[in-house]
């Protein structure tokens, strides 16, 4: 006889919040195969979005919650990782092989956007994701920079059914594009706004991106040409916005939340980036740019605030060196950081939020009744 059915294990896990999503665990993972005897319990659950670093803790809670069913039984609960692609996919050859298109976008310019965005996208693959990145702010671009990407390095091209594409550049584990690759960095790009959505859908559309989990993409501040043009013609499947707890930036950052829910394009979450600044010297906290900003914007828009992070001297170290934050403690429990775990937290808030939203978007099986 079993110690407990299929129905209570179920509910349970109905029960149990994700502790990234902060909502049911089952609207982001589905049960891959449960085994109940008298003896234990066995479980396997397949997560839905990029999560190896948390797995240990989700196991300890999954367990927890389900002893409560089989007393003193064994549980045992193993997770494995299929992330949901978006309900949409792009037509395009290049495209194809991406599961998630993000958006990284600010409604103005200096909130630290870029290097959200590469630490976002660096800890997508340190949770065992496949990552890519596209730098589409054309006229300042910095994600190669930031990547450590030598001046002068070239994306390859191959040709694909008669039509030449990119292939992207190989950093820090990530796929890359960049205007940045394309022109030195004393070469500026004085083009109008048409030309650079030209330029931005080129690179996107025309770059042989292999597999991928989420692409990244840095978009270029404000709510012009640009950013409606990858909006309105590329199926992205959600967005992240960066903003600081200033005033000033709040009011562009609500521009930037209007504008993708104009065009349909779901807001993920709120970062507010310089959130706080802790004195090296003296450890004394202070909020130059105000406080609570980004977390009472996403209230207003009931959208989640996906991490709080500082105003480090490191984080702006990394970057500038080519190794931002993430890159530089991964893998090394002894020297992580606390701006690593914010991000890497940042980045799983943001993934189970894109998880539970594919799924809701998913279109309704069709069922077709026929007389045999």
């Amino acid at each position: 006889m079993a110690i407990c059915s299929r129905d209570s294990v179920v509910a349970a896990l109905r029960e149990l919040q994700d502790p990234w999503l902060e909502d049911s665990l089952l609207k982001v993972a589905e049960i891959e195969s449960l085994n109940i005897t008298d003896d234990g319990l066995w479980l396997t659950l397949a997560l839905q979005y990029a999560c190896d670093g948390g797995q240990e803790q989700l196991v300890r809670l999954v367990q927890d919650k389900l002893k409560t069913l089989t007393g003193p039984a064994p549980v045992a609960v193993t997770f494995t990782t299929q992330v949901a692609p978006a309900p949409r996919q792009s037509d395009e050859p290049g495209l194809k092989a991406v599961k998630n298109i993000v958006a990284v976008a600010s409604g103005k310019g200096g909130v630290g956007k870029s290097t959200t965005a590469v630490n976002l996208a660096l800890a997508l693959s340190a949770e065992g994701a496949r990552v890519g990145i596209l730098d589409a702010d054309i006229y300042g671009p910095s994600i190669g920079k930031m990547l450590g990407v030598e001046d002068g390095e070239r994306p390859g091209v191959d040709e694909v059914g008669g039509q030449q594409y990119f292939k992207p550049v190989e950093a820090l584990g990530l796929q890359a594009n960049s205007m940045a690759f394309l022109v030195t960095e004393q070469t500026p790009v004085v083009w109008r706004g048409p030309m650079a959505s030209g330029a931005l859908l080129q690179m996107l559309n025309q770059t042989l991106w292999g597999e991928l989990d989420y692409l990244v993409v840095d978009m270029p501040p404000g709510t012009g040409d640009i950013q409606l043009t990858l909006a309105q013609k590329v199926p992205v499947a959600g967005s992240v916005i960066v903003t600081t707890p200033q005033d000033l930036a709040l009011l562009d950052a609500r521009k930037g939340i209007e504008m993708f829910n104009k065009v349909n394009v779901p807001v993920l979450g709120v970062v507010e980036n310089m959130a706080v600044h802790v004195c090296s010297n003296c450890g004394h906290s202070e909020h130059l740019f105000g406080e609570g900003g980004g977390s009472r914007m996403a209230d207003e828009y009931k959208t989640p605030l996906l991490g709080a992070l500082p105003l480090s001297m490191s984080i702006r170290q990394h970057a500038d060196a080519g190794l931002p934050t993430v890159a530089a403690f991964k893998g090394d429990s002894a020297k992580d950081s606390a701006e690593t775990q914010l991000y890497l937290d940042m980045a799983r808030r943001t993934a189970a939020q894109l998880a539970a939203r594919n799924r809701d978007s998913a279109p309704a099986p069709t069922i077709t009744i026929s007389d045999d």
